[in-house]
């Protein structure tokens, strides 16, 4: 492969994984409250039994 074949796939590599590591650090954490938690939890319970019982 010629020289500038590989410098290609160097910067695309190093852009992706540049890419990720900016979206990895911007990311915001989400802080929920116990009540939201619990909102949650019983939306995925709901969610779960009404899935189950389409099948």
């Amino acid at each position: 492969m010629p020289w500038y074949a590989w410098l290609i796939l160097v910067v695309a590599i190093g852009s992706i994984v540049g890419g990720l590591m900016m979206l990895r650090d911007t990311a915001n954490k989400v802080e929920l409250t116990d009540e939201q938690r619990k909102r949650v939890a019983e939306r995925n319970a709901d969610m779960d039994a009404k899935e189950a019982k389409d099948r």
